[in-house]
């Protein structure tokens, strides 16, 4: 099936020879460096980073460049080293509820403890082509910070949402790993958070859009969305105690979502949750809608939308897989498509005169000149697929 690729091999070190001189641009112009697209694309190394499941921004702006920019083909080169990698351990559960927040921002209460903070956002631009400019100063000192207490804890507080499950200390249990255990359905929420980490951003933005024009149950407000630098903590037995070995950037948003009670239990709203490394609002909002509307079993509601079926969600949401199941239609397929071929001609013949195949034919009455066009017809994709065949080994 595949013979006419193998006997391209200069054809298709041609194609990439190719490749990296349309990536390269005019030699006059300076080459662009990952360190470039780190500082100064932050959004899409984000993305990245997020998807690709690997945090590490220079990793991630070296891809996009090799990438000339593709973010599809960069998190695809991510995810493919980071399986190289050795797992050291699992670390603590990120805290972001002391996280210093650089932006915070809530729908929900105007006036919030901490206040709200406006950060680095594209919300107020005029979404207007300029040229580039030089970035104005920014006051390098904005006064004491006061705490940040989460949004969600204010109404936790007052018994006026879900609370969080709260293990104790040692009964956490081990949350499953969607990169080294095969899908199963249904999946655990942990895993499921896991998913929609890497799933695609433009997919889970359509999918909670879909939630918002009533394709789905959820009513929600932000009740907070955050941007900050989050410690992250390995506990080394030989310490016995967490140690830090670093700071991230993260985005997290909670969704403060239509209410649910019963006989029994009071009224109160209930969440949906994002995070995503660096800034990526889009996603962490995208995803606390999916994330609320596929816990429609939890919470006794109805499925009743695609943004209530998990499998339909996840099993489309990653990227990676869908790209490389679309784009494996782009390899010769000669022998499948002779064979449909050759059945859409033969349904022809015996439907005779006056089908859609014979109204091109529609001279041709007898069976006999139709097995012989068919005959004909053969004969001249037998030769074309041969010239193809030789084209492809030429190049």
């Amino acid at each position: 099936m595949y013979v006419a690729v193998k006997g391209g091999e200069q054809a298709i070190a041609n194609a990439h020879a190719l490749l990296a001189k349309r990536g390269r641009g005019e030699e006059a112009t300076p080459r662009l460096t990952p360190a470039q697209v780190r500082d100064q694309l932050g959004v899409l190394v984000s993305r990245v980073m997020t998807e690709g499941s690997l945090y590490d921004p220079d990793l991630a702006a070296r891809a996009i460049v090799q990438s000339q920019g593709d973010a599809l083909e960069a998190i695809t080169l991510l995810r493919t080293y980071r399986t190289t990698l050795r797992r050291l351990g699992t670390t603590v559960a990120l805290d972001t509820a002391g996280l210093p927040a650089e932006r915070r921002v809530s729908a929900t209460f105007k006036d919030i403890p901490g206040g709200q903070q406006l950060g680095a956002t594209f919300d107020y631009t005029h979404r207007l082509l300029t040229e580039p400019t030089d970035a104005p100063e920014v006051p390098a000192d904005l006064g004491p910070s006061e705490p940040m207490p989460r949004v969600t804890d204010l109404l936790g507080a007052a018994a006026l949402i879900e609370p969080v499950v709260d293990h104790p200390a040692g009964e956490d249990p081990e949350p499953a790993d969607l990169t080294r255990e095969p899908t199963v359905f249904p999946m655990s929420r942990p895993e499921r958070m896991q998913a929609l980490a890497r799933g695609d951003e433009g997919f889970l933005l359509g999918i909670g859009y879909s939630t918002l024009r009533g394709y789905g149950s959820t009513h929600p407000f932000v009740g907070e969305v955050r941007v900050g630098e989050v410690e992250v903590e390995l506990v080394v037995p030989e310490f016995g105690h967490p140690v830090c070995l670093g700071r991230i950037e993260v985005t997290e948003c909670q969704m403060v979502t239509q209410f649910v009670g019963s006989a029994t239990e009071p009224a109160r709203f209930t969440r949906g949750y994002g995070l995503a490394f660096g800034r990526s609002e889009r996603k962490a909002m995208s995803m606390s809608l999916v994330d609320r509307a596929l816990r429609w079993e939890e919470l006794g509601e109805r499925k009743v939308a695609p943004a209530n079926d998990e499998e339909f969600v996840i099993e489309h949401a990653d990227n990676v897989q869908a790209t490389g199941f679309v784009e494996h239609l782009k390899l010769p397929h000669y022998v499948d498509f002779q064979a449909e071929l050759a059945l859409l001609r033969t349904i022809h013949a015996d439907l005779g005169p006056g089908t859609a195949g014979a109204t091109n034919d529609s001279k041709a009455n007898d069976g006999k000149a139709n097995d012989s066009r068919a005959n004909d017809s053969a004969t001249n994709d037998r030769e074309a697929l041969a010239g193809a065949t030789k084209e492809d080994t030429a190049r």
